[in-house]
């Protein structure tokens, strides 16, 4: 038996069904030769109607269909008073393959629908009956086209079959409460494999006679969904919305479908209605169908966008792969393919539009923009641009679009010899607030409580300009600490400083912050350059100066420093938010500051650090899924060249002890000590490493165990000094934003005057 019809990429769920899978359902009356329609659709219910992107094929709805959507849709009545909710268990009879049994469960609205929506005996009934359809579409998703479905109901003392007649009446004569058990088996059959898979081009024209008129015949083999005698053929229609033949607003051509009356009965009529069609390499390769794999419709649909996303990626943005048309071949047990493909002309990207601006400047975004008009039109190539305006930080969307018709372009203009077609690009924004206010709050008990507010303007000239003006007060309470102080500072940068890329920034801020290492009052101002080099690079450098006075055991000084910090950074973790956790990849940063203090006592050094950190998921050892479980681990060095501590402003000295460094420890409470008091000196040298475990749990919660070491010495070399270890845990709140942290660190060998213990409370990980 041979059997046609076309492929349908979208069709509606009945409400309360679950996510859709792909399937090739199986509809129609018989017809002559034994032949009946096959349409491959994304389904999980018996549907009345399959719709595809422009053509749709609907036949009326059996009784028994009809029963079963009123009864889906029946209101629960539990009064006992009218046609009581009936409580039913369901158990699926397991066919030993792991995906096809996701499928049926996946499929059947008796098992999703058990608990949440019980019904009366007629809804109930009708329920039972619309998994026939429902768990052979799941069978027909994995390629089984001879298989069937059975469902037994165990209602009291009798066990029916579900679609005996008279079994609504046996579920209302049931007793109240009474569970009813129902039992879903299905028969797999031979699996079903692709034959032969043919790409066409669109038939020019389909005389009306090119398929016989379908008359009754008894059919020489027959499949479940065959066995209506009384359904109608499919009847193909067009959209309303796109006219057959016409291209929608993105440019993309829609295929026109055939009349119906021109849709061959055979994979042969079909191809010899049109030019065959050959694919390229790369086509091909995208493609991915061949004769003899298995006819699962969640492949081949999937190979209908794969050979349109390339043959978009090649230049042709009209290009169209209609939906299928499908042959079911029982007899082989084989579905022949075939797919109608229209190139179109190779194109160019040709004039850029923009709309929606009100605020931002079209010239910095043109500037900043890398597609070009000329060069050759590639979706993955304005995606990315698509992407990259987004990223400035001032629009709440930004949207691109084909803006046909297809323009011819003068020689000069093209950057594709040869190719003057070039379809217009239109991207749409939509703007987001310039200004927003937010609250900053922070607390561990060696620094003690951080509170303040922030005022932004993120578009203050019309080129993402941003401007950020911040309040702190800090040191309330802390260990470390002996006073209030204050932190206040105003940012602006500007984006594209220069070349694309390249940000400029600069920042004014005044500190107060009153230390047990050491009380300081400063005026800062640094400006400076950064730059992304790559993917994952990015370098930065420029000037600082800053103005301070800072008291230390009973000594005031004032300090004017002028330094040059010069910064490379390398993170390969790729987390669009920052603030989220990191799950594999690497951190890196390195940094050298050449600093020059002219007052009490003029000295010139050189500031180095390093810091990486990497992270590990134990999803690679099979022990746990991706991003549950994972190792970070954490490496800090330090070291100060040309001075000698005393020859160096102290808050220029290296210090460890916090979550920065080592946990468990007070801010600047590892390294030397003056005398024997909690009073820390600081040193030329320092290094420090930290091993975590996290875990992330049910319900958006986790924990965390680190061990952290490190110490600080007088010499310029790291690995001097005396090693100090903490250890300790917490607990996670995962929000939307990120993280919330809480963490207790207990100090292994504390020193004279050391905390006992330390609390840290902050949003995101500590590294």
């Amino acid at each position: 038996m041979v059997a046609a019809a076309l492929f349908g990429l979208r069709s509606r769920v009945p409400v309360f069904t679950r996510p859709e899978m792909p399937s090739i359902r199986i509809s129609g009356r018989t017809v002559k030769s034994g032949r009946s329609p096959v349409s491959f659709s994304v389904s999980v219910a018996s549907m009345s109607c399959i719709l595809g992107i422009v053509t749709v094929f609907c036949a009326p709805l059996p009784a028994e269909a009809k029963a079963s959507k009123a009864a889906a849709n029946a209101k629960l009545v539990t009064d006992g008073t009218s046609d009581p909710a009936i409580p039913y268990a369901v158990t699926l009879t397991p066919t030993k393959q792991a995906d096809l049994d996701a499928a049926i469960a996946a499929s059947s609205q008796l098992k999703s629908l058990q608990t949440s929506h019980t019904v009366g005996a007629y809804a109930l009934a009708g329920r039972i009956r619309s998994d026939y359809d429902r768990v052979n579409s799941a069978l027909e998703s994995q390629g089984y086209y001879a298989g069937s479905v059975k469902i037994s109901v165990k209602a009291g003392a009798r066990t029916v079959d579900g679609k005996d007649p008279s079994l609504p009446d046996i579920l209302k004569a049931l007793g109240k409460n009474q569970k009813v058990a129902i039992t879903i088996s299905a028969t797999i059959g031979p699996r079903f494999s692709l034959g032969n898979v043919a790409l066409t081009t669109p038939p020019q024209e389909a005389p009306a006679a090119s398929v016989p008129a379908p008359t009754p015949t008894t059919p020489t083999a027959t499949v479940p969904a065959m066995k209506d005698p009384t359904a109608k053929a499919p009847v193909a229609k067009t959209s309303a919305k796109t006219p057959a033949g016409k291209a929608p607003s993105d440019g993309k051509a829609v295929p026109t479908p055939p009349p119906a009356a021109a849709v061959a009965a055979t994979s042969e009529q079909a191809i010899a209605q049109a030019q065959p069609v050959s694919l390229l390499p790369e086509e091909r390769k995208a493609f991915g169908l061949s004769s003899g794999q298995p006819a699962v419709a969640a492949d081949v649909l999937a190979a209908q966008n794969s050979l349109l996303n390339q043959l978009q990626e090649e230049g042709y943005a009209t290009a169209s792969v209609s939906t299928p048309l499908a042959y079911l071949k029982p007899q082989t047990h084989t579905l022949d393919i075939v797919f109608r493909v229209n190139r179109g002309p190779k194109v160019v990207i040709g004039p850029i539009s923009m709309t929606g601006l009100a605020h931002t400047k079209q010239r910095y975004l043109m500037n900043r923009l890398e597609l070009k008009e000329g060069e050759l039109y590639r979706p993955s190539r304005i995606e990315a641009a698509r992407q990259d305006l987004a990223s400035t930080g001032v629009f709440a969307s930004v949207q691109v679009r084909n803006a046909p018709p297809i323009i011819t372009l003068p020689p000069s203009r093209t950057l594709m010899p040869g190719i003057l077609q070039a379809m217009p690009i239109e991207f749409s924004f939509k703007e987001a607030k310039r200004r927003t206010l937010s609250a900053e709050i922070g607390y561990s008990t060696d620094l003690g409580g951080r509170v303040g507010v922030s005022w932004t303007h993120h578009n203050l000239l019309g080129n993402a300009e941003q401007l950020r003006l911040t309040a702190l007060i800090t040191g309330l309470g802390g260990s470390a600490q002996q006073g209030l102080g204050y932190d206040v500072y105003a940012d602006f940068m500007k984006p594209d400083f220069l070349s694309k890329g390249q940000n400029l920034s600069v920042r004014l801020e005044g500190i107060r912050q009153l230390l047990y290492s050491y009380h300081q009052t400063a005026i800062v101002g640094r400006a400076g350059l950064n730059r992304h080099v790559g993917k994952y690079w990015n370098v930065s450098g420029g000037v600082m100066g800053e103005q301070e006075q800072i008291q230390q055991f009973g000594d005031t000084r004032s300090y004017f420093i002028i330094a040059a910090p010069l910064n490379a950074t390398f993170d390969n973790t790729q987390l669009s938010n920052p603030i989220d956790p990191a799950t594999h990849g690497v951190r890196a940063s390195l940094s050298v500051t050449p600093s020059e203090s002219l007052e009490s006592g003029s000295s010139f050094f050189t500031l180095l650090s390093a810091q990486v950190s990497t992270y590990f998921d134990l999803k690679h050892l099979g022990i746990s899924r991706p991003g549950r479980s994972v190792i970070a681990v954490r490496g800090i060095v330090g070291s100060v060249q040309g001075a000698s501590t005393y020859q160096i402003p102290p808050d220029q000295r290296l210090y460890a002890g916090g979550p920065a460094t080592v946990r468990g420890f007070r801010y600047q409470g590892v390294g030397p000590q003056y005398g024997k008091t909690k009073y820390g000196i600081g040193g030329t040298s320092m290094d420090a490493g930290s091993v975590e475990f996290r875990q992330r749990l049910p319900m958006n919660l986790g924990f965390a165990g680190f061990v952290d070491a490190g110490q600080v010495g007088t010499g310029s070399r790291p690995g001097q000094g005396t090693l100090r270890v903490g250890y300790g845990g917490g607990v996670r709140y995962f929000t939307p934003i990120g993280p919330i942290r809480v963490d207790v660190a207990l100090p292994m060998n504390r020193p004279a005057y050391g905390d006992k213990w330390e609390l840290y409370f902050g949003l995101g990980e500590t590294f």
